[in-house]
């Protein structure tokens, strides 16, 4: 990266503070911010004008990537009484299909539309490892390491998060045929979490973690077992996992285990600020209270939690209990508060004392509990975080005319026409200039090679 490259100036920049004026961004050639200045003037010849008011990247804080050439495909009645569990199937015989090069075309271009977004970071939730046999690849990491690589090619960073899926069900029941490219033992996710760290070191754009896929499908042994290997290699990396995601869960752990999931966790595991627990969307008042105290973060994906009819996280009572939330942005900032209207009956349920607008205090949140989660240095403009950020286009419908204070709540709560969104940086590099990528054309064309081959 060239002298020139290293510096940016912003007419308006979102920072810690909220909006400030003036803004002088300022990145060495590991893409790490060294200086954000506002109330600056411009002293450079040359230097390089943001196109509109910038602000920083959203993390993505749990992505499934194989499941981006399925979006579509399930939304038609298969059950009577269609739920998480009858989508889970048509989910399983989809996974079945995919290869290696399929899954890699799959990840870099959902990347490049999370990019497109506003996306700079993305937690990858990684459970399918195997070949469709069950077999191990001979490089057990083959599968992780293409979507490492997918995240490289696109420029977005990534916490790869590999997952320990071992049953089917509370109890240890044995796996199913279909969950055969998921299964792992704990010395087997170890083994293959350390080739890959060989085979891709950490960077400032990359960091791993672990994923016990959920209550259901590890044992309180192998959940031991595999923190205490993660915590020997890489002390301290994320812990990410589903729970208490549909009601069904909730039934089985307290038959099997005698307590709802986020109390036998809570209870057993020293939950803290390394963990971020998915979903978590039936919890009751005591476990609301418990999980905002441990300092762990609420992973939450409502349009995922929506499209599956999972149900409400009870996002107000969390909140006011200074609990800590990943809320992927826009639409999922829009539907959490949106839900809390629809099921309280009142309007910007989510505002606070301290913040009258809904956006700017989800927002915030977002970025905070995102960055947390992802392990990484990111989520803020200010010296020592990664120099990732989006550009907004100030002519936009949704923004264009309004006062700085209410930008936030224009860009979150309008949904018309194209994105807000106009440029995109990761690790201070421009990757989508004027809502085009750099590697659109070519991604999108081996996007669509995998998609036939996976519908044929």
């Amino acid at each position: 990266m060239t002298q020139s490259n290293q510096s940016l100036f912003a007419e308006y920049a979102y920072l810690p503070d909220g909006w400030r004026r003036n803004v002088l961004l300022e990145w060495n050639a590991d893409g790490m911010l060294t200086s954000v200045t506002p109330d600056s003037t411009p002293a450079t010849a040359g230097m390089a004008y943001a196109a509109g008011p910038l602000m920083p990247g959203m993390p993505n804080l749990h992505s499934h990537a194989f499941q981006r050439a399925m979006a579509g495909l399930t939304e038609y009645r298969a059950n009577a009484t269609d739920t998480f569990w009858s989508w889970r199937d048509l989910m399983y015989r989809f996974a079945a299909r995919i290869s290696p090069e399929g899954l890699a075309a799959i990840a870099q271009w959902l990347y490049i539309e999370m990019l497109k977004a506003g996306y700079t970071s993305v937690c990858e939730f990684h459970y399918v490892h195997h070949a469709p046999d069950g077999t191990p690849y001979a490089n057990p990491a083959e599968l992780a390491q293409r979507v490492v690589d997918a995240a490289k090619q696109t420029g977005i960073g990534m916490t790869m998060l590999p997952v320990l899926y071992q049953y089917s069900g509370f109890g240890s029941r044995e796996p199913r045929a279909d969950q055969r490219r998921f299964i792992n033992s704990p010395d087997g996710l170890l083994d293959l979490l350390g080739k890959l760290r060989d085979a891709r070191a950490e960077d400032a754009s990359l960091r791993y973690g672990v994923a016990p896929h959920s209550l259901r499908a590890v044992s309180a042994d192998s959940l031991h077992a595999v923190l205490g290997g993660l915590d020997a290699m890489l002390p301290g990396a994320p812990v990410h996992i589903h729970i208490a995601e549909q009601t069904a869960e909730v039934d089985a752990c307290l038959e099997t285990e005698g307590a709802r999931p986020v109390q036998w966790l809570l209870d057993r595991f020293n939950v803290d600020s390394r963990w971020c627990l998915v979903h978590a969307t039936h919890v009751d008042a005591h476990e609301t209270a418990a999980l905002a105290r441990s300092g762990a973060i609420a992973g939450l994906c409502l349009t995922t939690e929506a499209n599956l009819g999972d149900g409400i996280f009870p996002a107000y009572e969390y909140l006011e209990a200074s609990g800590r939330i990943g809320v992927d942005w826009r639409s999922e900032l829009r539907l959490l508060e949106y839900g809390q209207r629809l099921s309280r009956r009142q309007r910007n349920v989510l505002a606070s004392a301290q913040t009258s607008h809904v956006a700017d205090r989800l927002y915030a949140a977002a970025l905070e509990g995102g960055a947390r989660a992802t392990g990484r240095a990111v989520g803020a403009l200010e010296a020592g975080r990664r120099a990732d950020w989006i550009v907004l286009d100030a002519a936009h419908s949704s923004i264009a005319g309004h006062a700085p204070d209410s930008w936030l709540s224009g860009v979150v709560f309008c949904e018309h026409g194209e994105s807000p969104v106009r440029d995109v940086y990761a690790g201070g590099e421009k990757l989508v200039d004027n809502r085009r990528h750099r590697d659109e054309e070519g991604a999108y064309a081996q996007y669509r090679v995998a998609l036939a081959d996976l519908l044929k």
